[in-house]
């Protein structure tokens, strides 16, 4: 129930008959059962609009006290995007070379990852996702902002699948640590890096791993604990 002094609209909603609710969600099953986490880029260029528009996708979703608390940073100069790669491998080899604890190396091994990240240059477009721990007013006083890492979390999941649905692949990328994200873009003291997500279109050689999802089984319950 709405409190009385909350200005409210009517919800734009239709509800569907269960026959179609079963055929969009199993199409949309579909559809992201398609998606996998792409390192092998083809250079041609993505229309901005399209960008603009997966961006305003993750923009709806929900977040604490609708504080929206992220930033999405387009990045497709070259030279942007080569000062990030160079910044993120020297990162990255400090990782693999010395960070990483064996058992992460090992787990990484069947990905066939490494140090080098050829795909921050040749992707055609970057987005590089911040979150915004804190507001400012126009006096420059902080506003709380709330669930900070739950929303952004929410938004990145919606801009990834709204990157698949638009026909477009990438690679979920978070070099640790990330401050050079903020340098490099010049982004303010309250903006952290979030997410790093090379955006295009798969190379016509690009191949991905061999894995395979947990089964429904092991990743759903259904009222556990309740007493038969």
């Amino acid at each position: 129930m709405q409190d009385a002094n909350t200005a409210t609209i009517p919800l734009a909603y239709e509800r569907l008959d269960p026959e179609t609710q079963r055929a969009r969600a199993q199409a949309f099953l579909q559809l992201m059962q398609k998606r996998r986490s792409v390192r092998d880029f083809s250079p041609d260029p993505v229309p901005m609009d399209l960008i603009e528009t997966i961006i305003r996708t993750a923009g709806t979703a929900p977040s604490g006290a609708n504080k929206q608390p992220w930033r999405f940073v387009v990045v497709t100069a070259p030279d942007l995007k080569r000062r990030i790669r160079e910044a993120a491998e020297k990162e990255e080899r400090e990782n693999y070379e010395r960070r990483f604890p064996q058992d992460w190396l090992q787990d990484l091994q069947p990905l066939g990852t490494n140090w080098q990240k050829p795909f921050l240059e040749i992707a055609p477009v970057l987005i590089v996702m911040f979150k915004i721990d804190y507001g400012l007013d126009e006096e420059g006083r902080r506003i709380k902002h709330y669930y900070v890492n739950e929303s952004a979390g929410i938004a990145a999941g919606m801009l990834i699948a709204a990157i698949h649905n638009a026909g477009l692949v990438t690679v979920t990328h978070t070099p640790s640590p990330m401050g050079f994200l903020r340098e490099i873009l010049q982004r303010p003291n309250n903006e952290k890096p979030f997410l790093l997500l090379p955006v295009g279109y798969p190379a016509a050689d690009a191949r991905v791993p061999d894995i395979r999802k947990k089964p429904l089984s092991e990743i759903m319950l259904v009222n556990p604990g309740l007493e038969a």
